[in-house]
């Protein structure tokens, strides 16, 4: 029997010949956590497995089933998990610096089966077109992740740290992003209906369109205390959104859909409104006099 060792798996190849046996070692004591028969870790059957703390940085993964398993405080760094199934599996405090979970299958229909991320570090990952619905990933690093594509509708991302990423073409609605750090995201074209960013930071992040007849939803939206100055939001459609107490100094909401919204005490310090239409818009103790291009009715001067 030999054996063929790294740092980060170790295959042994049977006497007799077929497959090898692939271990999984714990990253830090070097123990065996689990043993795959099979040449690679290529579309393996890992469900179930307490696989807690494993090193996996740099492995191929691609198709690989994690169903319900454990890997809480893995290194997944540079690994390649492409079209992997991560449903119901935790990753707290897992590493997937840089790694690639491009269409991934971790969406669930109940709460069971959702995949957890709690405090994940998925800086730089690419997350195009992920499934991603009812994902938890409260307080993760995602700074510049790819999420092109991604369908991350009723995920929980609170308090993460998503400054940076491109999430074009992106459904969100109904996510949780209550206190998330979205400064300087590219959202155009993304689907943020009934979203809640109550008290997050939209410094400088982009929701207008690649297209010049397209748009970025935000109808329903918890924009509510949100941090949004210096945010594109040209032609943004939202309607029946909640801008309470935002800050919109600098924005620019030209051709932005406000109708039925609200935006009571917010900030609008040189905010450019050329071309919406405030007739639905709730603007009670909100100082327009230092914004931009905004056409007040005369039935509102009184507010203004």
């Amino acid at each position: 029997m030999s054996c063929e060792a790294n740092n980060i798996l170790t295959r042994v190849a049977r006497p007799l010949g077929g497959f090898e046996v692939v271990e999984i070692k714990q990253r830090v004591t070097g123990k065996v956590l689990a043993k795959i028969d099979a040449d690679d870790l290529v579309g393996a059957d890992l469900t179930e497995l307490d696989l807690r703390g494993a090193d996996l940085s740099g492995s191929n993964l691609q198709r690989a089933n994690f169903w319900h398993s454990d890997l809480s405080d893995a290194d997944l760094t540079n690994a390649d998990l492409q079209e992997a199934i991560l449903q119901g599996a935790q990753f707290n405090k897992a590493n997937f610096h840089q790694a690639n979970l491009a269409h991934v299958n971790a969406g669930a229909e109940n709460l069971a089966d959702r995949v957890i991320l709690t405090e994940a570090n998925l800086a730089g990952a690419n997350l195009a077109a992920a499934y991603m619905c009812k994902a938890e990933i409260r307080n993760a690093n995602l700074e510049r992740a790819y999420l092109c594509n991604a369908d991350m509708r009723d995920a929980d991302l609170t308090g993460s740290n998503m400054h940076g990423v491109t999430a074009r073409h992106t459904l969100l609605i109904s996510a949780n992003l209550s206190g998330t750090d979205l400064s300087e995201a590219d959202f155009r074209d993304s689907h943020l209906n009934n979203t809640n960013c109550k008290g997050a930071n939209l410094h400088g992040a982009d929701l207008s369109s690649l297209n010049p007849g397209g748009f970025t939803v935000l109808n329903l939206a918890n924009m509510e205390g949100a941090d949004m100055s210096y945010t594109n939001l040209h032609r943004v459609l939202a309607q029946n959104a909640n801008f309470r107490f935002a800050n919109l100094s600098n924005a620019d909401l030209t051709g932005a859909v406000l109708s039925s919204s609200t935006l009571r005490r917010a900030n609008v310090s040189n905010a450019d409104f050329g071309g919406v239409e405030m007739a639905t818009v709730n603007m009670e103790y909100a100082n327009f006099s230092q914004a931009k291009n905004v056409d007040i009715p005369e039935y509102k001067m009184d507010v203004r």
